[in-house]
């Protein structure tokens, strides 16, 4: 029992890092609780997928499809705080207003939104919004619970694959090191979720929601590793969203 209540202390630090939901107690937080909770960040994904599943379905009994992915993807951004939103945002600041390492990374610590991070968010959520509209109306819940699942799965190989290059900060204790079995975990996760769509769409949206996600994951890792060197939280976040974002749109061009 002892390592049952451990487990689900772990789990439950992920929920209420990765998201705004209550947990039943809110003094979970342990440097070696945080690490070992990167292997749940593909299971809160799902689960906040899963809302915005919901969301859609009853929205799109009312309102039509676009409308309900917009609420839907409301849902999503209320349930985590627009968390992930926030550091590709910051991401997009540092990566495009940075001309040097330190000046990204100064860029990427204010909070206020520049140019480059607004372009970029509101490119981000529009694509998003059209790329699930795009799909017929009974896959979007299941878009959303694998892209949410598997883009999580994404930013935990980020972390698992590269070196943390601030001296301090909110994901420090993730650059302890993610075990492999934690990330064997929440890759096998992030699959799983994925998966799932070969049992309600073709084969070929399947391999392309795969390519997708592979490319959003390659393409911004690219980009900060490039300029920082390794990753930040705010990189992480940002990996997160081109994962999802590349899911839809892979899914959506084989459809």
């Amino acid at each position: 029992m002892p390592r049952v209540r451990e487990e689900l202390a772990v789990f439950l630090l992920a929920v209420q890092f990765l998201t705004r939901c209550p947990v039943p107690s809110p003094d979970l937080f342990t440097d070696a609780r945080f690490t070992a909770s990167t292997r749940y960040y593909p299971l809160v994904g799902l689960l906040v997928g899963a809302v915005a599943g919901a969301v859609f379905w009853l929205a799109h009994l009312v309102f039509p499809v676009t409308l309900a992915v917009v609420l839907a993807t409301a849902a999503s951004l209320l349930a985590t705080g627009a968390f992930h939103e926030d550091g590709f945002a910051d991401a997009c600041d540092g990566l495009g207003g940075g001309a040097s390492h330190p000046q990204a990374l100064e860029i990427m610590r204010d909070s206020r939104l520049g140019t480059y991070g607004a372009a970029g968010l509101g490119l981000m959520l529009a694509a998003k919004v059209l790329a699930l509209a795009a799909a017929p109306p009974a896959l979007i819940p299941w878009l959303l619970a694998s892209a949410h699942a598997a883009s999580r799965a994404s930013a935990v190989l980020a972390a698992a694959g590269a070196t943390y290059v601030r001296e301090a900060g909110t994901a420090k204790p993730v650059a302890a090191g993610v075990a492999p079995g934690g990330l064997a975990l929440a890759l096998a996760t992030g699959t799983a979720a994925v998966g799932g769509l070969w049992f309600v769409t073709a084969p070929a949206v399947l391999a392309g929601g795969f390519a997708g996600l592979t490319a959003g994951h390659v393409v911004m890792r690219g980009l900060y590793e490039r300029k920082l060197g390794g990753y930040t939280g705010d990189c992480l976040g940002a990996v997160q969203q081109t994962s999802e974002l590349g899911l839809y749109l892979g899914a959506v061009a084989l459809i």
